[in-house]
């Protein structure tokens, strides 16, 4: 009987879970966590945080899901060492594998800032404890300094806004969200929340902190209650890196999670991946492409050939009540349309003959379509291009296309 483990309990380990199960229901199947939890969407930490979600909703899976898999757990627990076979734990004892899966995920980056130990209140937003730590600290007009201005801290700085703490925001970028957006969609967003009242303070950083307050490098001084760090993430790399396998800025895999160490397998935000849309090799920390990832491996691990293709950087999300779909690359030639009164925005990015990327911000219907052209690389000369940019639901494909897609697969 086939010992499989993995090492990780978010969105790639349970897809490896459900990838194995699919092709072998007896192997036994260990999972080992430094977190206590059961599985959790980490995505719903903010919601969590403003009340929106309760505990029982916050869970990724079903009660029994383990149960059900035949899977043991083994919670509160880490890993510290891999290899001939066996992961090595925390307290010492060790699990022995066939096939192991590290979907380790990222950790924080808390860049080195002065003064930040003198801090007593100081958190980062990455997982359900820190969601947790935050909430026993911010109560009405809590003052908030938050370190970052991408999703991380924007999801932070919407929860604290339901909370009516009083936000301050402050990136080192002149703009917001430049990980996902444009110049021009950024502004509209940016917008959008300054006018429910959080504040922004852009192309600066803190150059000194003392215990309340964050001198920052523009001159000016924000005062604050508590500080969240939301800066960025770095993946958890070690457990490979150390055991000889191949580490760039993730862990490099072949199209089946493979990585460089025989009967290790890797999933999740610890990974490169191949972004079919710019043609490049990315770590892509988005929680579909983690579980897509973990099912490939796991379904390797159980012995059914399977791979991972056509992955695109892809983000639907909201701030602050207006919604936001993004996918692909930027760079090419770009179709605009805008109604900033609507707050809607629309970008559609064309090279090679081929769509590549996309922005919509409040009218976000029709995503699956372009999501669908980009990632197979369906030519624009299949389709109708002024229907394209205005009506997709109306396109034309040619007729083999049409009958095979609008049956159903686009929408």
């Amino acid at each position: 009987m086939k010992k499989y483990v993995i090492i990780g309990n978010s969105a790639a380990a349970i897809g490896a879970v459900q990838g194995i199960r699919s092709v072998d229901g007896e192997g036994l199947i260990t999972v080992i966590s430094d977190e206590p939890y059961h599985t959790y969407s980490r995505p719903l930490i903010s919601y969590w945080l403003e009340g929106k979600v309760d505990d029982e909703k916050i869970y990724y899976r079903e009660p029994d899901f383990y149960e059900k898999n035949n899977v043991m757990t083994m919670f509160g627990t880490r890993a510290v060492k891999i290899g001939d076979g066996y992961v090595t734990l925390e307290n010492g004892g060790k699990v022995q594998y066939d096939k192991l899966l590290v979907a380790t995920g990222s950790k924080p980056f808390v860049p080195p800032m002065a003064g930040l130990e003198n801090v007593k209140d100081k958190f980062t937003f990455m997982n359900w404890d820190s969601a947790k730590a935050i909430k026993e600290k911010v109560k009405e007009n809590t003052k908030v300094l938050i370190i970052g201005a991408g999703l991380i801290g924007l999801k932070c700085a919407e929860a604290l806004y339901r909370l009516k703490a009083d936000i301050t925001v402050v990136d080192l970028a002149d703009r917001i969200l430049p990980s996902i957006l444009d110049v021009r969609a950024g502004e509209i967003m940016q917008k959008h929340i300054e006018d429910k009242g959080t504040k922004f303070i852009l192309g600066a950083s803190v150059e000194q902190f003392a215990e309340n307050s964050a001198k920052l490098t523009n001159g000016m001084t924000v005062d604050f209650d508590i500080v969240v760090v939301a800066v960025g993430v770095r993946p958890n790399t070690e457990l490979v890196s150390e055991a000889g396998g191949k580490v760039e800025k993730g862990i490099i895999t072949d199209m089946t999670q493979l990585t460089t160490i025989p009967d290790v397998y890797a999933a999740g935000d610890c990974t490169v991946s191949h972004d079919c849309s710019s043609g490049t090799d990315r770590i892509l920390a988005l929680l579909p492409n983690a579980f897509m990832q973990g099912e490939v491996a796991g379904k390797n691990m159980a012995g059914k050939e399977a791979y991972y293709l056509n992955a695109i950087p892809m983000n639907a999300i909201g701030f602050y009540g207006l919604h936001i779909i993004t996918a692909g690359s930027y760079d090419g030639e770009a179709f605009v349309e805008e109604n900033a009164e609507k707050e809607q925005y629309k970008k559609l990015v064309m090279k090679d003959g081929l769509l590549k990327g996309y922005i919509l911000m409040g009218d976000v219907a029709r995503a699956g379509i372009y999501t669908s052209m980009i990632k197979e690389q369906i030519p624009l000369a299949d389709v109708d291009i002024e229907l394209l940019k205005t009506k997709p639901q109306m396109m034309m494909f040619g007729k083999a296309r049409r009958d095979e897609k609008l049956a159903g697969k686009i929408g």
